[in-house]
Order: C-alpha cells, then sequence, then structure tokens
C-alpha cells in the first residue's frame, strides 16, 4: 500500500521532528533562567541599592532597611577619588591596548588561517597556552623586568617601563592576544579561499589580501572583540596596582583605592564609586550590542 493511500492520524512522524516542552517543562525552565539572572544581578543591584544611601543611616538601621536616600555618595566620590582625571588614564591606557591587541592578532590570525605551515598548530596553541597561565606567576619577572627596561624620552614621562602607560599598555596586549588569535582564527578558516585565490590573480600582495579581502570581511567578530577587550582592559586592577607607583597615573579602576580609609572605609561611597566606574562600560556595551550579538553569532555558524 502506498503512502496517498495511508490515513494521516496513521502515518509516522519524522524522527527529526521535534515536540515542543510540556507547560510544567516551560514553567520551570522559566523559574531557572529567572532564578539564575537574580543571581548575576543582585550583586550590582545591592551596590546601586547601598550607594544610595546615607552611612549614619546604614550604621543605625543595618544594610538590610530601606530609608536614607541621597547622590551625596557619588559627589563625595567623584571629588575623592579625582574620577575625572584617572578616566582620562584609562583612556590612554585601554585605547591603545585594544587597537594593538586587535591589530596584531589579526596579523597572526591572517597567516594561522591563510597558508598552510606545519607550525600552524603550534603557534595557535603558544598564543592559547598563553590565556591558561596565571598572571600572579609572572608577577615577580615582570615587576624585575620593566624596572630594569627604559624607554624613549618621546614615549613616556618615565625613564623605565615600570610606571608608565606603555608598561600597561604592552602587559594587557601580551595577555590579550591569545584569546582574539583563537577566535579570529577560527573565524578567517570558514572564510572562502577563492577570494585569495581571485586576488592572488588580480595581482594582489599578501597585505592587500590582508587588509583589503579579510579585515573588511571580519569587522562582525572585531566588533565583538573589542567590545569584550574593552571591558577586559578598563577593568584591568592588578596590573595597574603593581606596575605603578605614581597615585596620579593610576586608572580609574585603581583609583577606586582612594575612597578606603585607614582605619575606616564607608561601603556607600565605595560602592558609589564603583557603580560610576561601571558606567563606561555599560554604555559601550549598550551601543556596540548589536555588532556584538552579530559577530557572536557569525562567528558561530561558520565553519
Amino acid at each position: 500500500m502506498s503512502t496517498a493511500t495511508v490515513p494521516r492520524e496513521n502515518r509516522t512522524a519524522p524522527a527529526t521532528e521535534r515536540r515542543p516542552p510540556s507547560r510544567p517543562a516551560r514553567v520551570v525552565l522559566h523559574v531557572f533562567l529567572a532564578a539564575v539572572a537574580i543571581g548575576w544581578l543582585f550583586p550590582i543591584l545591592w551596590a546601586v541599592l547601598t550607594s544610595l544611601r546615607s552611612y549614619e543611616y546604614t550604621a543605625t538601621n543595618g544594610y538590610v532597611s530601606l530609608g536614607g536616600w541621597t547622590l551625596d555618595n557619588y559627589v563625595t566620590a567623584w571629588r575623592t577619588a579625582e574620577f575625572g582625571k584617572h578616566f582620562l588614564n584609562s583612556v590612554y591606557i585601554t585605547v591603545p591596548a585594544v587597537l594593538l591587541t586587535l591589530f596584531l592578532a589579526s596579523c597572526v590570525a591572517f597567516v594561522i588561517a591563510r597558508f598552510s605551515w606545519k607550525t600552524n598548530i603550534v603557534l595557535l596553541g603558544l598564543f592559547t597556552a598563553a590565556n591558561l597561565l596565571p598572571q600572579q606567576a609572572l608577577l615577580i619577572p615582570l615587576f624585575r623586568l620593566f624596572t630594569q627596561v627604559p624607554l624613549p624620552a618621546f614615549m613616556s614621562d618615565s625613564e623605565l617601563l615600570y610606571d608608565s602607560y606603555w608598561g600597561l599598555i604592552l602587559v594587557n596586549v601580551a595577555f590579550q592576544c591569545g584569546f582574539c588569535v583563537f577566535v579570529l582564527s577560527n573565524y578567517m578558516k570558514a572564510l572562502p579561499r577563492d577570494l585569495y585565490e581571485a586576488a592572488m590573480v588580480d595581482g594582489a600582495s599578501v597585505w592587500r589580501q590582508y587588509w583589503q579581502v579579510t579585515m573588511p570581511l571580519c569587522r562582525p567578530a572585531l566588533a565583538a572583540l573589542a567590545t569584550l577587550e574593552v571591558t577586559w582592559i578598563y577593568n584591568e586592577f592588578f596590573w595597574a596596582t603593581v606596575l605603578m607607583r605614581t597615585g596620579d597615573k593610576f586608572p580609574v579602576t585603581s583609583s577606586l583605592n582612594n575612597l578606603r580609609g585607614e582605619f575606616f572605609t564607608d561601603n556607600n561611597l565605595v560602592s558609589a564609586g564603583s557603580v560610576l566606574v561601571a558606567i563606561p562600560t555599560l554604555v559601550i556595551f549598550f551601543l556596540l550590542q548589536r555588532q556584538f550579538v552579530r559577530g557572536l553569532t557569525l562567528g558561530a555558524s561558520k565553519g
């Protein structure tokens, strides 16, 4: 008997057809996702709530209470920590570090993806393995190195890499390149090789293949990585504290130490300072959210 004569209710559903989850399963899933979201947002919401309350009120009534609302903590934090100056220091460090990281990582990723050399896997593994090494393990050798390497006078107002913006820029570039090489190399491998063959027929050099063919096609991935790198480098606290001694050169995250007293710390004031420090990263993420999601989606669907 042909399938045309079999009643519709007796036909077997295709194996690939999936039934939608039942209502109890959807409820459990939504409850779980809501709990995870609340768990992630709770520290941020708690910091915002604490920053909007006076220390005198919370010292009397405790932090698990409502009242004592004020914006004075933000004004005091901005003045005490001198955030205006330190925000500029973060810009001096973050912008060159992100640009250098993306440029150098894209060059290495292009070589790995474009040329079939035996050392490609070793090169990729070398850059990726750098992310697996704890930064604290390199503290002493890097500190000694930075206190001995001189800088040209036109590059910095410091004689050494130590206590200079360039020192922090180079450290961030070194530790962030591995992840960017890994992401960009996988993205570039998915690009059609016919594009390079056509470019070679037209007489394009390797540099033109990289700059005019590959880089325009990698804009979504570069936008996604730029968003991540700005957030990571801007929020970096460890190396700035170790490799700088001049307080006026500290990035904004390290300047939060100015809000801590020797014998007393106003947690409401520190919370207000933390919220002010976090605002630029939130603004950048929301401005580049579309490019960020697009880059991650395209990178995951290729290959």
